[in-house]
């Protein structure tokens, strides 16, 4: 048996954003992190809850949106397989429908381990999540969790993409 210090070290730290616009959405966010636990996805720290209008549409319901750091044994690759899986467990349906359309429930890989991944090898995977940067809804949930983050591939810190964004998008930005 690992020394349960050692295994922790072995284990890859990610953060994830989690949002939902249909629905009860604090319940929604509320199952996506049941799920994670049950499929041994340990949630070390969650953000507080956010609600901001939908992008790029703001004319779609508002969404509420948290971060997680989480820690797990399984690649990015299987990560993302669990988190599409959960997407559709909860009944989010990709097939046949626009992108950024209201959606029961969304959780994106922000950062795994501060790795690059490009999307090949047929995968359609890009780390860290390419427009992350520019969303208040990822930005400010994420800050709260992590003040000492940096942009893996922008070497930029979390506390500097904060203060990049524009005052109105702070403002459309809700503590809840």
């Amino acid at each position: 048996m690992i020394n349960q210090d050692i295994s922790e070290k072995l284990a890859n730290i990610a953060f994830l954003s989690v949002g939902s616009n249909l629905g009860n959405r604090k319940k929604n966010i509320n199952l996506i992190k049941y799920k994670l636990e049950k499929k041994n996805i340990k949630i070390i720290k969650s953000s507080n809850y956010y609600e901001s209008f939908s992008w790029p549409n703001k004319n779609h319901p508002k969404f509420i949106n948290i971060a997680l750091k989480v820690r797990t044994s399984l690649s990015e690759y299987q990560l993302i397989k669990k988190c599409l899986k959960i997407e559709k467990e909860l009944g989010r349906k990709r097939v046949n429908t626009k992108k950024n359309m209201p959606r029961i429930c969304d959780i994106d890989i922000i950062d795994y381990n501060g790795k690059i991944v490009n999307g090949s090898n047929n995968q359609k995977l890009i780390l860290p999540h390419p427009k992350m940067h520019n969303r208040n809804f990822v930005i400010l949930p994420l800050f709260e969790i992590t003040k000492s983050w940096i942009h893996p591939l922008k070497k930029i810190s979390i506390s500097k993409l904060l203060n990049s964004l524009e005052v109105e998008d702070l403002r459309t930005i809700k503590l809840i």
